[in-house]
């Protein structure tokens, strides 16, 4: 096997590494899969006005987000069931983002419990759904602040779960001696005859009827700040800003949730001018590139995050593949912040990316 220089080509190589369940279940989208295209094709249509001439001969990469330092303006993205991918799962994706110096965000639906996923030393979030049992929770935030995480990341754009017809045709649950580590026994994926087992849990056990004021009730219970993870529209910002947020992230779930939904790049520059500073404002959706982070952070994030790649790294090379796959776009922002004359974050900034492009 020759080692993958890309990220594209970790994709490509995990295809051989995962079963049929687990490549459709990571890889797939909602409906026909628009809006997991157009994540792409967002960071595709923007084009570069690189500045010349420049001194890049010393760069920095060096960031922070809620004023914890990171080696680079990148976060794991919360990602349920890493243990498909490989046996110790989060465990690693864990080690292998502390060791970097970047972030990791832990699903509530991990297949290793937050406990042993904690490293209190790094930047770790805790990603958050909130179950009908409000005790149940009450108890996943205190055992998160317990154990050293630095925030609570609240995903909002799963009042239920999109339709991913792949997971359907594949009634997909966990194999055997795989379950939600953190969720209580008799809370695990249910295997359902011609449905999703992950579909028929959220319809069970997630609670459909929160509203911003439940986001009060969830900051009674720690004092973790709250990230705010899933919005795409300006109001929706200035309402998360309003109810106490300290970050947002603009997403659309990796294209696994409304399908037709605005690619999250699109989304970014109206959430960034409608926060206006008061809160930093994050991406995730289709990064594949150094260079995607660069126009991500010139259109007003402070940093991203990146999902399925890790998986595919995970797969194929457990704590090491993680680590290449961070490696890799850590080297091709350098390269890409070089030849765009920028030394550092802060010189990347809107007049580096083609203006007169309209947005949605």
């Amino acid at each position: 096997m020759h080692h993958p220089i890309n990220l594209f080509e970790y994709e490509q190589l995990a295809k051989e590494c995962l079963s049929q369940m687990a490549l459709d279940y990571y890889s797939s989208g909602a409906g026909d899969e628009v809006t997991l295209r157009d994540n792409r094709a967002a960071f595709e249509r923007v084009k570069l006005r690189p500045r010349m001439l420049v001194d890049v001969s010393d760069r920095n990469l060096h960031t922070s987000i809620l004023g914890q330092p990171l080696q680079l303006p990148l976060l794991i993205a919360p990602m349920a069931f890493q243990c498909l991918a490989h046996p110790d799962g989060e465990v690693v994706t864990a080690l292998a983002a502390a060791s970097a110096g970047v972030g990791m965000v832990l699903s509530t639906l991990s297949t290793k419990t937050m406990e042993e996923v904690a490293l209190p030393n790094s930047l770790q979030w805790f990603q958050l759904y909130i179950h009908k049992d409000r005790g149940l929770t009450r108890a996943l935030v205190e055992r998160a602040n317990a154990a050293g995480y630095k925030a609570l990341c609240l995903t909002v754009d799963a009042p239920v779960l999109g339709r991913r017809e792949r997971d359907q045709r594949n009634q997909f649950t966990l194999p055997p001696g795989l379950h939600a580590a953190n969720l209580t026994t008799g809370l695990d994926i249910p295997h359902i005859q011609g449905e999703s087992g992950l579909f028929t849990y959220f319809a069970q056990q997630l609670n459909p009827a929160l509203t911003w004021r439940d986001l009060e009730w969830l900051q009674s219970l720690s004092p973790l700040p709250l990230v705010v993870k899933g919005i795409l529209r300006g109001d929706d910002a200035v309402r998360a800003v309003e109810h106490g947020a300290k970050a947002i992230v603009v997403s659309n779930h990796g294209g696994r949730q409304l399908d037709g939904a605005i690619a999250s790049l699109d989304a970014l520059p109206e959430i960034v001018a409608a926060v206006d500073g008061q809160v930093e404002v994050l991406l995730d959706g289709g990064i594949r590139r150094g260079i995607d982070i660069l126009k991500a952070l010139a259109l007003g994030a402070k940093a991203v995050l990146i999902g399925r790649p890790v998986l595919w790294g995970l797969a194929i090379g457990g704590k090491l593949g993680v680590s290449h796959v961070i490696s890799l776009l850590q080297h091709e922002l350098d390269i890409a912040m070089a030849l765009s004359g920028c030394a550092t974050l802060q010189d990347i900034d809107p007049s580096l990316v083609n203006t007169k492009r309209k947005y949605a």
